[in-house]
């Protein structure tokens, strides 16, 4: 069993006791240790294969301990399943709307007697909702848009939480001699934000012997189907992975085919109808004669166009450019040589300033910008205009101890709904790397909105947006902005576009990155630790950037020490 799945037991418990209205402190511990869990390196299985006492980690604690071995062993928990009975399942599912916390939803359940979403939606266009004390006709609105937003998600996990699964997979996979190799495809393959399932391409020489060997993975809890062209299963969470056998002389057109996406994969047929052959995921055919199978690249020539990198897939016009020879060289985790933005214990991180230093040197950094954030920040323990001075000497400070390595001192501003910046113009032009986020309020007129960011781009105090649409995946939809105006005032200004690396982040929509290089914007990748392990997301980011059709040459943090600090020189 995952991490990831470990932690959202626990999640689902404080969930339960939420809406129990239960022991906060005890609420809060669940929490942590989720967090905690999540937050973890290496696998709670296999810590507990090595003898370690799971009970002296950090917020972890004895009785959270006994459970995580419970887990382990049963693939249940006894706390989880009691809890489970006293609740609608569905209320569940009701506080997964964004804005809507337990109270509300005991609230809904009580007064209305809903208990689903379904039921939700209902009463809301009854109108029934904006009847309630504390609601409104403004919320009701956006309970709707909140139950549209989980709809979108519905059944999907983070790319993050999918590689989780894939890498406990992986362990299985490598160890069996019954199979000969076996790849990726699909929207992982293709770096989605999101995943509803994971392909698998098999080769093996006897696929019933194989099949038994993949089905021996204890994370395997229901086997969908099982025939000699696939076996489909479910994990503990219901998540479904696909294992599909195919020929080594077909291999290249099984895996492009499998890759995706449906509307790539329908151009490449088109190309090959018009010149008379027919396109499959067993080759690319004249009649009865096989032209090209074994690979992609193979087939791609053959269709008469460069191979395609997987991330671009997605008839973006991708094979108009392969075509013509001009796709772009995408940039890779190779390239990165920084990381501009990370926090610390002197906001809501959980390192040192020379933990978080010492970890970006250990994956080969050159360069790391500590950005925490200021006071007024609701959910950080910020910095006032005195303390950011003296932080940002602190971090000197330790620059000062390294060779080689530049760590800069920088922040990471909120722009206040009356469009400026919550620390002053002389605390911002003393940091090395000023980074600017909306984190409230953001709900506004695209008018109002565009207005607040184009203020902050223009003061000559910033470096760099950071999630400049502020959406999160499944829980709030971007802000709407007038993007062309934000990308000419960008250029003007030399303030560079962020591209944040957390799973559930991961800014900006490809056709915005593209005219913005197009217009000539830089962007900055940056993983937005707040740990030392959240610092290995960078690849996570590369990934974004490369469904974005970004180049080196369009990334800040691909420059050397010595680049950057002319590039960025105010």
């Amino acid at each position: 069993m995952e991490n990831t799945q470990i932690a959202n037991i626990f999640d689902e418990i404080a969930d339960l006791l939420e809406l129990r209205d239960d022991n906060p402190s005890r609420i809060r511990a669940y929490r942590r240790a989720a967090r905690t869990i999540r937050k973890m390196s290496s696998p709670l299985e296999e810590q507990v294969h090595a003898g370690r006492d799971l009970s002296k980690i950090p917020t972890i604690g004895a009785a959270t301990a006994t459970k995580i071995h419970e887990v382990l062993k049963t693939g249940n928990c006894k706390r989880l399943n009691e809890l489970r009975e006293t609740i609608p399942a569905g209320l569940i599912d009701m506080m997964g709307i964004p804005g809507v916390g337990p109270r509300s939803v005991m609230q809904l359940h009580q007064e209305l007697g809903v208990q689903s979403l379904e039921e939700l939606v209902t009463a809301c266009q009854a109108h029934r909702v904006r009847e309630l004390a504390g609601f409104g006709p403004k919320s009701e609105q956006n309970v709707i848009n909140g139950i549209t937003a989980v709809d979108k998600t519905k059944r999907r996990i983070l790319y993050l939480e999918a590689a989780s699964r894939l890498d406990s997979l992986k362990k299985h996979l490598d160890g069996l001699t019954e199979l000969n190799r076996w790849y990726v495809a699909g929207s992982f393959r293709r770096g989605k934000e999101t995943i509803g399932d994971l392909d698998i391409l098999v080769h093996a020489n006897n696929r019933k012997i194989a099949s038994d060997a993949i089905l021996r993975y204890e994370g395997v809890t229901d086997v969908i189907s099982r025939g000699n062209e696939r076996v489909s299963v479910r994990l503990g969470d219901g998540f479904q992975v696909d294992f599909r056998f195919f020929n080594p002389s077909a291999f290249g057109a099984a895996w492009l085919y499998f890759t995706g996406s449906k509307a790539h994969n329908i151009q490449l047929r088109r190309i090959a109808q018009d010149k008379g052959w027919k396109l499959n995921e067993y080759g690319l055919f004249k009649a009865d004669h096989r032209l090209a199978s074994k690979t992609e690249a193979a087939l791609y020539k053959r269709l008469g166009m460069d191979w395609i990198p997987p991330e671009l897939r997605e008839n973006l016009g991708e094979i108009k450019q392969a075509m013509s020879g001009q796709l772009p060289r995408l940039v890779t985790l190779k390239d990165i040589r920084g990381d501009i933005q990370c926090h610390t214990t002197a906001s809501d991180g959980k390192n040192s300033i020379k933990e978080m230093a010492d970890a970006a040197r250990k994956q080969g950094l050159t360069y790391l910008a500590i950005t925490d954030h200021p006071k007024p920040m609701i959910m950080a323990n910020g910095l006032d205009h005195e303390s950011a001075q003296k932080h940002a000497d602190a971090i000197r400070t330790v620059n000062s101890q390294m060779k080689g390595f530049w760590l800069m001192a920088g922040i990471e501003v909120d722009v206040l709904k009356n469009n400026r910046l919550d620390l002053m113009e002389n605390t911002l032009r003393s940091m090395d790397w000023v980074v600017a986020s909306i984190h409230s309020t953001p709900r506004m007129s695209k008018t109002d909105m565009t207005n607040r960011i184009l203020a902050a781009v223009k003061s000559g105090l910033v470096h760099c947006l950071g999630h400049p649409l502020g959406r999160i995946i499944g829980q709030r939809d971007p802000i709407a902005v007038d993007m062309d105006s934000i990308i000419e005032a960008c250029l003007e200004y030399n303030v560079a576009l962020g591209i944040n690396c957390q799973p559930n982040r991961l800014d900006i929509p490809v056709h915005y990155c593209r005219d913005a290089c197009d217009a000539g914007v830089r962007f900055a990748l940056g993983t937005d630790a707040h740990s030392a392990t959240e610092l290995k997301l960078m690849p996570l980011g590369v990934t974004v950037a490369r469904r974005r059709w970004l180049r080196k040459e369009n990334i800040l943090n691909t420059l050397t020490i010595a680049e950057l600090q002319q590039t960025i020189r105010h």
